[in-house]
């Protein structure tokens, strides 16, 4: 029917679009629009920092190539639901305490909230504030994040009231900035399908 032919055009265009979305899974929007700018601007720029004698694509290329070898180390910390396995899992592999692993958990969330997986989004975006609020003691603190997770996983199950609630508040946020992106990604596709969809009619008709 319709409903599939439109779905067919939906996953083909997706699968077009597949390049640009290796790029933006590591693209500033990652950090600067979805991330807090406490956090996003802070821990790029000590990336920047650590790393001055490297060139941006070669950034990128370390940024994709990190993701493509731990992507399923990273999925497997973004379904945990309790704080000690969390910590456990981080500790057990503690490369994944970065940057890079924030922003493919934040990707993650934009294509969970486009396949309409609304739970799983917010199960994610959990994981992904936990991630950056690690990036961001390791800055204050300025030692490497992975020497930030006991401290901060200590912090939050001591039940310290303010700080929960900076973490709660922190992710009602970042989850609806998550859904506004995912929905103005899914109406640009739909809107693309449609602009194809018309030219072909009207090609037809010629």
């Amino acid at each position: 029917g319709e409903v599939d032919k439109l779905e067919k055009q939906f996953a083909d265009w997706k699968n077009k679009e597949e390049e640009l979305e290796k790029q933006e899974r590591l693209a500033p929007w990652n950090v600067d629009t979805i991330c807090r700018d406490g956090f996003s601007k802070t821990t790029v720029n000590k990336a920047v920092e650590k790393k001055e004698n490297i060139s941006e694509e070669e950034k990128l290329t370390q940024s994709q190539n990190f993701m493509d070898k731990h992507k399923k180390e990273i999925e497997k910390f973004g379904f945990y639901s309790s704080w000690n396995d969390s910590k456990d899992y981080l500790l057990e592999y503690p490369h994944l305490a970065c940057e890079d692993t924030a922003n493919y958990l934040t990707y993650w969330c934009v294509n969970l909230q486009m396949e309409e997986k609304n739970s799983l989004m917010k199960q994610v975006a959990h994981q992904t504030i936990v991630m950056q609020y690690i990036l961001e003691l390791s800055k204050t603190m300025e030692v490497p994040p992975i020497a930030c997770v006991p401290s901060f996983f200590t912090k939050i199950q001591l039940c310290d009231a303010k700080y929960m609630e900076g973490f709660n508040s922190e992710l009602r946020a970042f989850i609806g900035r998550i859904e506004r992106r995912a929905k103005e990604k899914t109406d640009k596709l739909i809107a693309e399908i449609e602009r194809k969809r018309n030219r072909r009619e009207w090609d037809l008709e010629i």
